[in-house]
């Protein structure tokens, strides 16, 4: 027996199983990925630098195969995943570009003489334990800026990604940083805990659900590790003015609708002025429903299956929950299999467990408020702080609610807008941590001072 399988939930066929680490093998891992730390950190970070540039290279030379993987293996349509594969490589690009400023010296202004500066030197071997919504982009976002900086990386996929992990892997073993520089381990929840207790391994990445960041993080505590929490989100999208409803309208159903419904920082909540509630609400609707579900391997499919049967039982309980508690099911609420339709709520109030839990599919609830201060309520009141998004033509109003909203990211007038150079976290039960952009590169380093005398 073992949890790592390609299950195609297009159709529910299995199509490969991977054998689950043996504990001697993880014993092999781990004190390969610490033995390879106490070279790999003296490497020059130029050359560091060039390897993770190579792991680049292979995203885009095998982009086909790659982006085929993540199709059978969760769903994902063929343009996103073709999408999530070039992103990856910008991400690792970006590392590489950028290797010699996120490892250069911080030099301070001291108040007596002689110097002081803050140097960041690498932590050693750490444990990355990555997510099936984006099976490439969330890897390469841990790994390369942890690789640059001169840290090794064990990485446990999720148990339904063994095929894109495998790639993954591979790359990094061509790009000649195999032998414990980057060793992928098919491992369970009982040997992830082994290898967060053991003394050779630093620190701890997890992307995940609450429930996964809680017990890595307790576990995390316990052995007195760095971790690094990415989590769930709720994100609100707040509309109060446009000058352009159609486009206002199509960038939150293209933001939902993103990953099939399934992104932590996609928006999930609309809250609509009530001037144009009415309207937002009818396009948002059609525009929703309009979605062209099918075939995640046909060119023209805008939302596949869920990632899993469950995952889609998991997203209908929630909408059926919702509508007995006194939601409108403005649209959709049925499923076939893996695949859900695309789903409208409204309605909901903040006595209904919909109100505070994260639809992770392709459903968005739909709420009208009278004015800011109303709209930034309820955006708050929750306890996710992802991402939010704030559509206004009011620049100081604009302004006024970033400064408000309790979120690690706010974008102004504009959606998937995530890019290399940008830090990705939240606050609140969304995480601890920042990924992307040279704040990435600051979360498993040591920042040492070093005072020269005058």
């Amino acid at each position: 027996m073992t949890d790592y399988a390609v299950v195609n939930p297009a159709t529910g066929e299995t199509l490969a199983t991977y054998p689950t680490i043996s504990d001697e093998a993880l014993e092999t891992a781990i004190a390969g990925a610490d033995a390879a730390y106490r070279t790999w950190r003296d490497v020059p970070v130029a050359e560091r630098a060039a390897r993770i540039r190579k792991v680049a290279e292979l995203h885009r030379e095998r982009r086909d195969e790659l982006a085929a993987i993540i199709v059978r293996e969760m769903g994902k349509p063929l343009s996103a995943a073709l999408g999530e594969v070039d992103f990856a490589a910008d991400i690792t690009e970006y590392y590489a570009d950028n290797a010699e400023k996120v490892t250069a010296d911080q030099p301070i202004d001291i108040l007596g003489e002689g110097t002081a500066v803050i140097r960041r030197t690498p932590l050693g071997a750490l444990l990355g334990i990555m997510p099936w919504n984006f099976p490439y982009y969330q890897v390469a976002r841990f790994a390369a800026p942890n690789i640059v900086v001169g840290n090794t990386i064990l990485l446990k996929h999720a148990p339904q990604c063994p095929e894109s992990a495998a790639a993954i892997a591979q790359m990094y073993a061509d790009a000649g940083l195999g032998d414990g520089v980057y060793t992928n381990v098919y491992a369970t929840n009982d040997q992830a805990a082994t290898i967060i207790a053991d003394r050779r391994v630093q620190g701890v990445s997890v992307t995940g659900s609450e429930r996964a960041g809680a017990a890595v993080a307790a576990l995390a505590g316990q052995n007195l590790k760095k971790v690094a929490l990415e989590l769930g989100g709720s994100d609100p999208f707040i509309v109060l003015s446009t000058d352009d409803l159609d486009a206002t309208v199509e960038a939150a159903v293209e933001a939902r609708m993103d990953n099939n419904g399934q992104s932590c920082n996609a928006p999930k909540r609309f809250i609509v002025q009530e001037g144009l509630y009415d309207a937002f609400l009818e396009k948002f609707t059609a525009a929703m429903t309009a979605s062209k579900m099918g075939d995640p391997f046909a060119d023209d499919t805008v939302l596949g299956p869920l990632s899993s049967l469950a995952a889609a039982e998991r997203l209908q309980e929630q909408v059926d929950r919702a509508v007995a508690q006194g939601a409108t099911l403005v649209a959709g609420g049925t499923r076939d299999g893996a695949f859900y339709e695309p789903t409208v709520l409204a309605g909901v109030t903040s006595d209904m467990d919909v109100y505070r839990e994260e639809l992770f599919g392709p459903a968005g609830v739909v709420y009208k408020v009278a004015d800011e201060d109303e709209a930034v309520a309820i955006a708050n009141d929750t306890s996710f702080g992802l991402g939010s998004y704030v559509y206004t033509t009011d620049p100081e109003q604009a302004e006024r609610i970033a400064n408000k909203i309790d979120a690690g990211m706010v974008y102004v007038n504009i959606v998937l807008a995530d890019s290399p150079e940008l830090p990705f976290g939240g606050v609140k039960r969304s995480g601890t941590a920042r990924e992307m952009g040279l704040l990435a590169a600051d979360e498993f380093v040591n920042k040492k001072l070093i005072r020269v005398a005058g």
